[in-house]
């Protein structure tokens, strides 16, 4: 069976987790050893999140007051590589028999989307609220709540279109396992006869979703750091929601920076393809595929 799984940037860096090299290879071996149980039976591409990533590189380039600032689409394709180069290396380790690539990937945009006017993806450490705000001002950044904590926040524009599509499937029919479109892409925007970098962080599940309906993938899965959707998540009645279909899903109110492109993502797959979506925990993933774990969402 042909899946798309969504891998998403927690795993390999955890909230309030030291951002280090180290943490993030042993992370990405826990993740590998989760995906080698089902990369032995399905033909799958992987993406990943970097928002942890992304922002750290923003940190340490903006450190540096002698340089501009690198814009968000370089800094995106540095976390691509990074992130996927990372993985790389632990599912090799895990799986030293199958070939993986990863691919730098573009993910086109739409130059007007409002996104650019209303940040709302979360990037880089989490802070306490009064840090956040003080950081906002010395930075001038947006900031906005994550659960408990605060986190800058960047414009994340719709996905329209994955540019490296043909040589994704072309590498899959080859035989290789790809890690494509982390971070949901490098944004560029039509210039020309070519194509532009745009200050933006695409929203990984979105993308992920375009490529599993252009992929035509007979499964999406979206592997987060909690193991379900939850109705009320923040509320002390909260409960995780099991089976569903995508236009009951829709209905409800997710946070726009976590679970709600998350929710959109699968259901947009379903309702476009006619195929199941789950989401939930990586550990899990075995059973999210056989859809029997996290929250699925049926047409």
């Amino acid at each position: 069976m042909r899946v798309v799984v969504s891998v998403g940037g927690n795993a390999l860096l955890k909230r309030g987790e030291a951002m280090t090299a180290s943490a993030q290879r042993a992370n990405a071996m826990e993740a590998a050893c989760a995906l080698a149980s089902v990369l032995a039976h399905h033909e799958v591409l992987i993406t990943h999140g970097n928002g942890p990533q992304v922002g750290l590189l923003a940190l340490q380039a903006q450190s540096d007051k002698s340089l501009p600032a690198y814009p968000f689409d370089i800094l995106g394709a540095e976390s691509q590589a990074m992130v996927g180069y990372i993985l790389l290396e632990a599912l090799q380790k895990a799986m030293p028999s199958r070939r993986f690539v990863n691919l730098v990937t573009r993910t086109l945009v739409d130059q007007a989307d409002p996104a650019f006017d209303k940040p709302t993806k979360f990037i880089g450490p989490v802070y306490e609220k009064e840090q956040a705000l003080e950081l906002a001002k010395l930075c001038h950044w947006h900031v906005l709540p994550d659960g408990r904590y605060w986190r800058r926040v960047v414009a994340s524009p719709a996905p329209c279109e994955v540019l490296e599509l043909e040589a994704i499937e072309s590498l899959m029919q080859a035989g290789f396992t790809v890690i494509a479109a982390g971070g949901g892409g490098v944004p560029v925007v039509r210039e020309g006869k070519g194509f532009r970098g745009v200050e933006a962080v695409i929203d990984k599940d979105l993308t992920a979703s375009l490529l599993a309906q252009a992929l035509h993938a007979e499964r999406f899965v979206i592997a987060t750091d909690v193991d379900a959707v939850y109705e009320n998540f923040d509320e002390l009645e909260h409960r995780p929601i099991g089976r569903i279909c995508a236009s009951e899903l829709e209905k409800g109110l997710f946070p726009a920076g976590s679970m709600g492109p998350k929710v959109k993502a699968a259901c947009e797959f379903v309702k476009r393809t006619g195929r199941c979506a789950a989401i939930g925990a990586l550990g899990d993933i075995a059973g999210l595929i056989e859809l029997k774990a996290g929250t699925v969402i049926e047409p």
